[in-house]
């Protein structure tokens, strides 16, 4: 018996490949985001597609995926993809903050994490507080959350505004149009 989706469900599959989509632009063009609320006030981090993209098109019996996997890649096979009218479901995310390196797989079908990776707990050998390692681990985890929260934050106000987003799919259509052969485009300051 197939499964019954939700009705929401092609809804969030298409704003999520958007989404991820826009992430791998920006941070290609434009890679600084600015944590807003009171607690971060406006401190920066940036955001880096790393080895693995999979970008999809096409529906039904006519569907067709790329996976992109590569250290040190430019990813043209999969902005090849990107050129054909296919969009990214799943990726592979590089945040730094402070010196700090957070890697996280996304998936656009349901908006998911499939890993989240933070940076390395410091721990001595002598009498450390094994709670104390627990919760700098949970505050680890919880700023890689707000980091991602910041990104869809930003990407939903402008994809809420008509005239915003038709800016910027224009931009994201000259990234796409972009020379392939010459990889990736230099981040804007």
């Amino acid at each position: 018996m197939a499964e019954i989706g939700y009705i929401g469900e092609n809804t969030d599959l298409i704003l999520g490949q958007e989404f991820l989509t826009w992430l791998w632009f920006r941070s290609e063009t434009g890679n600084v985001f600015r944590m807003e609320g009171a607690e971060h006030s406006g401190e920066p981090f940036t955001v880096a597609m790393e080895q693995r993209i999979v970008v999809r098109g096409g529906e039904g019996e006519n569907q067709e995926t790329a996976t992109v996997v590569g250290s040190f890649s430019p990813l043209r096979e999969a902005r090849l993809g990107l050129l054909t009218g296919k969009q990214v479901v799943r990726c592979l995310v590089r945040l730094e903050k402070d010196g700090m390196d957070w890697q996280v797989s996304l998936k656009a079908e349901d908006f998911s994490i499939n890993s989240l990776r933070t940076p390395k707990v410091a721990r001595d050998d002598g009498d450390e507080d094994p709670e104390g390692l627990f919760l700098e681990k949970m505050y680890l985890i919880d700023l890689g959350l707000d980091m991602l929260d910041e990104m869809f934050r930003q990407f939903l106000s402008l994809r809420l505004d008509a005239a915003k987003w038709n800016k910027e799919a224009e931009a994201v259509a000259a990234w796409m149009q972009h020379d392939i052969s010459q990889g990736s485009m230099a981040p804007q300051a």
